[in-house]
């Protein structure tokens, strides 16, 4: 039995997400599904999060075993084969039996992408979400970095009906920059609650419209009140860009 690690990537608009779920079309159920034709039995997989309906990956992880002894580099083409368009495995590696992609995972990147001129070219809608209304570009700058540090996130998590046991977590860096036509927020962190990066992005969004100052992000945060944040952001902008792992992975 190995343990293999998968690299994916995905346009996710069409899937409701991550996660299987009963009579739905999901990126785990998709690659569940390839795995059972080469291995003629269910292969549960694990990812190293999970994303929502429509949220795309550039760098998804995934673990699990495999009996067969299929080569890595035909183990990738077969699934490559199997899936639809929307999800490429980038990579298949084998690890070590205490590698887990959810648990191993020490760090976690994702980008948020804003198209801000008039006109949203048609194959860019899928990927960016389209905001031409005036804002206070400026001020949301100044506000992305006061979202770094090891804080109590509470007031950018959406309850979702599960226990979590902290709403802490720590954001090693939060910077948002205009690259041409588009905003782009990049965060990364020790892990998300539910829905905290489009949260983050709805409230830097409030700023941008001058219903908060940057110099209230503080107090958002204090106030560990999902009511004193931002509303949560569209999808459709959202990406996982990369998952990270300590050096023996």
């Amino acid at each position: 039995m190995r343990n293999l690690k998968l690299t994916i990537c995905y346009e996710g608009s069409d899937f409701a997400g991550w996660q299987v779920q009963p009579k739905q079309r999901t990126i785990q159920s998709e690659i569940e599904k390839a795995l059972l034709e080469i291995e003629e039995k269910p292969v549960r997989i694990y990812g190293s999060g999970r994303t929502d309906a429509g949220v795309h990956a550039l760098g998804q992880v995934a673990s699990f075993e495999l009996e067969n002894r299929i080569p890595l580099k035909n183990l990738q083409k077969a699934l490559n084969c199997l899936l639809p368009p929307a999800i490429r495995i980038l990579d298949v590696s084998e690890v070590g039996p205490d590698f887990h992609a959810r648990h191993s995972a020490v760090a976690k990147t994702y980008e948020y992408r804003w198209r801000r001129d008039e006109v949203c070219p048609p194959f860019e809608r899928r990927g960016v979400w389209h905001h031409p209304y005036p804002l206070d570009e400026a001020g949301m700058i100044k506000a992305a970095p006061l979202f770094e540090g090891e804080r109590d996130f509470r007031s950018l998590a959406t309850n979702n009906g599960e226990d979590v046991l902290s709403t802490v977590r720590t954001i090693f860096s939060s910077r948002l920059e205009r690259v041409g036509p588009r905003l782009i927020y990049r965060v990364r962190g020790s892990g998300f609650l539910y829905n905290m990066v489009r949260n983050i992005v709805g409230t830097l969004l409030e700023v941008g419209r001058g219903n908060l100052s940057a110099d209230s992000i503080p107090w958002v945060l204090e106030a560990r009140d999902r009511s004193a944040a931002g509303p949560t952001a569209p999808a459709v902008g959202l990406f996982l860009v990369d998952v990270e792992y300590p050096d023996q992975w």
